[in-house]
């Protein structure tokens, strides 16, 4: 179901339906503190966030994979779909957002000057600050919950920015950069004030992390 984002998070969304049983899939560790993300992201937000909303992903991940290898019943299969669709998602999403942040005093922020990456967004959307604007009014739009993505298309090889609702992975893109848009992932530190997330969050978002995503991208 998830082809494009497999190879980012093997082996913890290998599945093993056609064997009749289903792997266990886990909550993966953070590569930085809780409160390494302040005074962007509150060390609060990130302890619910991962420890509480990412967990219950994984928990509704496994529940639905179980019941799907333990019966043979078509319609319980279809059934199935929208919980493995929204807990698989949710996994695939938060799996790739926690690589996309660093703390501003290591990666975070720091665009990899003259790399692939500056050089793409140049190219494609005029300059890297056009980027941004465009990517968090896109983001800010969206309706309810979502992501909002920078993704490269393998048909047209160009950088597009592209929306998610609830937690929908990104399958027409390979995804380079992911913003989550639901308010647990801001509301404690930033209420409503949704534009104010999204211009903060571009000061820990993982820049080297997106290089990587993009040079594989363009690889494969």
């Amino acid at each position: 179901m998830f082809t494009i984002a497999k190879n980012a998070l093997r082996p913890t969304l290998t599945r093993a339906f056609g064997a009749g049983k289903a792997y266990k899939h886990t909550l993966p560790a953070l590569p930085y503190a809780y409160n390494a993300l302040e005074p962007y992201i509150a060390e609060e937000i990130m302890t619910l966030h991962h420890t509480k909303h990412h967990q219950a992903y994984v928990n509704g991940l496994n529940a639905a994979e179980e019941a799907y290898a333990a019966t043979d019943s078509t319609a319980k299969h279809i059934q199935l779909q929208s919980a493995l669709k929204f807990n698989g998602g949710g996994h695939i999403n938060h799996s790739l957002f926690w690589k996309n942040l660093a703390p501003a005093k290591e990666a975070g922020g720091k665009l990899v000057a003259g790399g692939l990456l500056e050089k793409t967004l140049i190219r494609d959307f005029g300059s890297v600050e056009a980027f941004k604007i465009k990517m968090n009014t896109a983001t800010g739009a969206i309706q309810g919950s979502g992501w909002g993505w920078l993704g490269y298309d393998p048909v047209s090889k160009k950088l597009e920015i592209v929306t998610t609702a609830n937690q929908d992975p990104l399958l027409t893109h390979v995804p380079i950069i992911g913003i989550d848009i639901w308010e647990h992932a801001f509301y404690l530190q930033y209420k409503n004030v949704k534009p104010d997330y999204l211009k903060a969050i571009w000061n820990v978002i993982n820049f080297e992390e997106a290089e990587k995503r993009l040079v594989g991208a363009i690889a494969n």
